[in-house]
């Protein structure tokens, strides 16, 4: 019995000690924030590629030196405008001989019908004649078509590429001459998830940016959704028009793309007021009594440091912003507006 003894006295001490330490705890200090309306949209992001509104290649269309050029290094040019003129010697003694060839051929016709007026000349004879003056005609046309096609012209106004040849060069047929671009708009082509694609239409507003003006954002809208859904990717190619003042974007930038739509007004807390535990979210609503309440939201898209509430609160309900770790479902609290308040009272008093 006597070891037992010891072991009784230490219990008690031990509970002694504990009880005489035992204080109530105060209530945590929180802040709260009243549930607050605020504007949403859905947003799609995405990566595209601009593109000029026009632009095209321009190239040799045969085998022949080139004579001369009209364009400098990134000049304008206007439509119509010559670009390179190709040697056209050959084509041109070739027109000068097929135009005397119709002149003659013309004049025989006219000779022959006023044979045949008089009877002198038959209706074979004559239906001959048209057909050889005829023939000329083409041959002279085929003529000026081929020397048309030595002088290379602007089919739109544009700005011209980097002169890469140089007049007396020998160029074969498809040799690059000038690259010319429309640059007075963009376009933007750009891929949604086919996912996303009820979300899109055309005329919608988007705003995109470039590494090169980060502090620019560029407005446009959507012009075009291409019918077909790439099987590869999913996704579906959507193509926006933006103004280009000032020629600040360029064919071939890589911009990023914000697409938002569904604006909408939205009950909305801080994001610091929302607490997660699985997939389920939560927010501590202020009771009369000063208590909280955990309870359970749905919650939308987030902006501006703040969370969209799709159900469980209601505007006007108040929640709280700064403490939430320090809480549980009923707990009592206190606000810091409270608090500020006694500590002002304590010193006034102690004035």
């Amino acid at each position: 019995m006597r070891p037992i003894l010891p072991i009784l006295l230490s219990c008690l001490l031990i509970s002694c000690g504990k009880g005489g330490d035992d204080k109530p705890r105060s209530a945590p200090l929180v802040t709260v924030a009243p549930v607050a309306g605020a504007r949403f949209v859905d947003r799609i992001d995405a990566l595209g590629t601009a593109r000029a509104r026009e632009q095209v290649t321009l190239a040799a269309p045969v085998t022949q030196r080139i004579e001369r050029l009209y364009f400098d290094d990134g000049g304008y040019v206007r439509r119509g405008q010559v670009i390179a003129v190709l040697a056209q010697g050959q084509q041109s003694a070739q027109l000068a001989d097929a135009q005397a060839r119709q002149r003659e051929a013309d004049q025989q016709l006219t000779r022959l019908q006023a044979l045949k007026e008089r009877g002198f000349a038959t209706n074979a004879s004559l239906d001959t004649q048209v057909a050889l003056a005829a023939q000329a005609r083409a041959a002279a046309a085929e003529a000026r078509a081929a020397i048309g096609d030595r002088v290379i012209r602007a089919p739109f106004s544009g700005w011209v590429s980097l002169r890469m040849i140089s007049a007396g060069a020998v160029v074969t047929a498809g040799t690059e001459i000038a690259t010319i671009s429309d640059l007075s708009e963009i376009k933007l082509d750009f891929p949604v998830p086919e996912t996303l694609l009820g979300a899109v239409r055309p005329g919608q507003p988007i705003a995109a940016k470039a590494a090169a003006f980060p502090d620019m954002s560029f407005a446009g809208r959507i012009a075009t959704i291409d019918p077909v859904v790439d099987p590869n990717t999913r996704a579906v190619l959507v193509r926006a028009i933006l103004p280009n003042p000032g020629n600040r974007l360029k064919p071939g930038m890589l911009m990023t793309v914000a697409v938002e739509s569904a604006p909408r007004m939205a009950p909305s807390v801080p994001e610091l007021a929302v607490v997660g535990q699985g997939e389920q979210r939560f927010v501590y609503l202020l009771q009369p009594d000063r208590s909280v309440k955990r309870t359970a939201v749905r919650v939308g898209v987030r902006d501006a440091g703040r969370v969209e509430i799709v159900q469980g609160v209601k505007p006007g309900d108040r929640v709280v912003t700064e403490g939430v770790v320090k809480l549980s479902d009923g707990a009592k609290v206190q606000l810091a507006g409270d608090a500020d308040a006694k500590a002002g009272a304590s010193a006034k008093k102690g004035g």
